[in-house]
């Protein structure tokens, strides 16, 4: 069995939210991801990281977090 769920990368000042599908089995590592879904998300960490804006949005929604109070 499967069901979506958004993962939220963050990297510095930049967060992607990614679409990814958890299986759930019977085993004890259950609710897992698959090597593809693992694979999305360190692509899109490698890209955030880079300053790739473009190449994370492949994958998603990609936001710049900026402080709500500067102190």
């Amino acid at each position: 069995m499967t069901r979506k769920r958004t993962k939220l990368v963050q990297v510095g000042k930049y967060a992607a939210e990614v679409e990814v599908e958890l299986i759930e089995d019977d085993t004890a590592w259950s609710p897992y991801l698959s090597p593809a879904d693992v694979t999305k998300l360190d692509a899109v960490r490698l890209a955030l990281r880079r300053g790739d804006l473009g190449a994370a949005e492949a994958y998603g929604t990609v936001f710049e977090l900026v402080p709500v109070k500067q102190s």
